[in-house]
């Protein structure tokens, strides 16, 4: 990675924590409907309704609310006591409310980075929550550019690369999701570090072994220092 100018870093599950926050509301969210599905169904449906929404509503915890109460629409049919809904409007606030809880390693990594190359955080979810989270993590400081994205697909790749004046070939995405952080990137023609983390939202994973000359795994993101 000699030629490496421009180093991108996902934020959720790979700056700090998140998907368990999710999962904990999801749990809350299908007790609050075990009378009329069990646990596993109700996660089912709301996991159907989020997919289906994907494309109007984006990612992130404002999405989330809005596919619970549809959710308990669906379920219901339309016949759930209005607290269903507020209190499924307030694990969504909870959720905005979360401690930020850097992952291990983080900071340092970012540190020792700074200054060797361009460094930005590349990641995707609802605006306003994202820069709340980055202000909260203390470490807006080390970035050069914060970007936002609504999705992650190669033409995504592509705009933020042209923003910065970046060639693939001198760009590495570090994220932990093969799905948005890896494939992407490698399709266009630049390199990615996977640093898997142990709880994973289900529409990231993907079932593939990838065989690229510019693919790395990494156990720990304090490890990626190495293939530098």
């Amino acid at each position: 990675m000699k030629n490496i100018k421009v180093i991108a870093f996902d934020a959720d599950d790979t700056l700090w924590v998140n998907e368990p926050y999710f999962r904990e509301a999801e749990n809350r969210f299908s007790e609050l409907l075990e009378d009329f599905l069990p646990h596993h169904s109700v996660q089912k449906e709301l996991f159907k309704t989020e997919m289906d929404n994907l494309e109007i509503y984006g990612y992130g915890v404002k999405s989330f609310m809005l596919s619970m109460i549809e959710t308990i629409a669906r379920i219901t049919d339309n016949s759930a006591d209005i607290k269903l809904i507020n209190k499924s409007i307030e694990l969504g606030r909870e959720l905005l409310n979360k401690p930020i809880e850097l992952l291990d390693g983080v900071e340092t990594v970012l540190k020792q980075l700074n200054g060797e190359y361009r460094l930005v955080m590349a990641t995707k979810g609802d605006l306003l929550d994202q820069e709340r989270k980055l202000i909260k993590s203390g470490l807006a400081k080390h970035f050069h550019h914060i970007e936002i994205m609504s999705n992650k697909k190669t033409s995504d790749y592509q705009k933020l690369l042209k923003h910065l004046d970046c060639k693939p070939e001198n760009f590495l995405m570090i994220g932990n999701s093969i799905k948005s952080d890896v494939m992407p990137v490698l399709k266009l023609g630049g390199y990615a570090i996977h640093v898997p983390y142990h709880t994973t939202w289900a529409y990231e994973k993907v079932n593939i072994k990838i065989n690229d000359p510019k693919f790395y795994e990494a156990e720990f993101i304090k490890d990626v220092i190495k293939f530098l």
